[in-house]
């Protein structure tokens, strides 16, 4: 999937006047989707064809914005409308090959051009719009896996735990996830900031599995940003809908033994650096 610059900015609006974010209502008696009476409850039906926990985060973001780019305050009207632009922005993204604009975004949440531009001034801010809440819905899946420490003789049912739901997290978001990594490495530098800012937080936390007592210093982090940047570009590769079309589905239990060898790199690679921090520590008594 890939954004595309094509969407002008705000200037695109011209002098075309912008309703008042409370009544939401221009001269003729229309809302701002452009519709008489249109638009009441298009929030609830777009949000519905997320899954309830995303659906959840999305309407948690929204809450938390008071006012949109124009400096109007937000009503319960103009919240529902931000939730209806990032279900429809998050529905083309998972569900289409093709390129994602602001423009085919608004079509799909029964809006105008300018009503977008009240909320969002390009398609990079509304990525990271979207990815805020879908991010939020990691803490709960496979960040909650790996928050407590991993009994050494318990390190190979966990690391396989963890990497499954990682897995399956990837698999569920795996458009926007694809698009997210694509602008990324095509140096969008806030997406950049973005991705390098969720993946922190999972680092520090297995750098506590490998090295409670800091002992290791850097050599830790090391070993944590290697394994994990191994994982997730592995992760990535399987879980890419593109690749594969091209190369088909391999014949046995492809998506499974995946998991089960970065499950196995991960155990190794935490029991060994506990025995190396736990042996520098003997040393230094």
């Amino acid at each position: 999937m890939e954004s595309t610059s094509q969407d002008a900015g705000p200037e695109a609006a011209g002098n075309q006047k912008i309703a008042p974010e409370e009544t939401g209502k221009d001269g003729a008696g229309r809302d701002e989707t452009g519709r008489d009476g249109a638009g009441k409850d298009e929030a609830a039906i777009g949000l519905s064809a997320l899954p309830p926990l995303l659906a959840a985060a999305v309407t948690d973001a929204s809450a938390g914005i008071s006012h949109n780019l124009h400096g109007q305050r937000l009503g319960k009207k103009g919240r529902i409308t931000r939730e209806r632009i990032l279900a429809a922005a998050i529905e083309l993204v998972e569900k289409t090959d093709e390129p994602v604009t602001l423009g085919a975004v608004a079509r799909a949440a029964g809006l105008g051009m300018t009503s977008l531009y009240n909320y969002f001034t390009d398609f990079t801010e509304l990525l990271l719009a979207i990815l805020e809440p879908v991010m939020g819905t990691a803490q709960e899946e496979y960040f909650a896996q790996v928050r407590d420490y991993w009994p050494d003789d318990d390190l190979s049912s966990r690391a396989m735990s963890f990497v499954r739901s990682y897995h399956q997290f990837w698999a569920r978001h795996t458009g926007l996830l694809h698009l997210r990594n694509a602008m990324a490495d095509q140096f969008d530098v806030r997406i950049m900031h973005q991705r390098v800012n969720s993946t922190r937080p999972l680092i520090g936390l297995f750098v506590a599995q490998m090295d409670q007592r800091g002992i290791l210093g850097d050599t830790a982090v090391l070993m944590a940003t290697t394994l994990m940047t191994g994982i997730e570009r592995s992760i990535t590769l399987a879980t890419d809908r593109r690749l594969r079309r091209i190369l088909g589905t391999l014949p046995g239990r492809r998506d499974e033994s995946l998991l089960e060898i970065n499950a196995r790199l991960m155990e190794l690679a935490i029991r060994d650096t506990r025995e190396r921090a736990a042996a520098e520590e003997a040393q230094s008594r």
